[in-house]
């Protein structure tokens, strides 16, 4: 009973490292949001089921990079925040993602209801496995 406890335990452990090596790497999306088109490169670094690395983002002209906080791997989703000062405020715009093979379907949360958006990132490395995707879509949803 031990052995199989463990064995299913290290398959467990290694089928979490395998998706969570596949999520690594630079992921592009765009949506359009309530202050403009949005064009995001992420750059992720996984460590079993943490997620670390960076947000670069273009938004009018304007480019800022953040580093991403809080991420974790959980099977297939991915969960992590960005933070963005804005008049010395600093709002937290949270992120889930469900992972494809070369796609995150991303659902973002701006801020304590300030607003939402839909979209989708694409692998950067073009020695990625090709995909069927269609190009990035978006629905802004405001909250009211």
């Amino acid at each position: 009973m031990k052995k199989t406890a463990i064995i299913l335990g290290t398959i467990g452990l290694l089928a979490s490292v395998c998706c969570a090596a596949d999520i690594a790497g630079q992921w592009r999306g765009e949506f359009d949001s309530q202050i403009g088109q949005q064009k995001y490169l992420f750059t992720f670094k996984t460590d079993g089921d943490k997620l670390t690395g960076k947000a670069s983002s273009e938004v009018n002209g304007e480019k800022r990079e953040s580093d991403l906080k809080e991420g974790k791997i959980t099977g297939d989703t991915i969960h992590f925040v960005e933070t963005l000062n804005f008049n010395d405020n600093d709002i937290r715009i949270q992120y889930t993602g469900k992972v494809g093979t070369n796609e995150i379907a991303f659902h973002r949360e701006v801020g304590d209801n300030i607003a939402t958006e839909d979209f989708k990132a694409t692998r950067v490395d073009p020695t990625a496995a090709p995909t069927n995707s269609l190009p990035a879509t978006s629905t802004n949803k405001p909250s009211n």
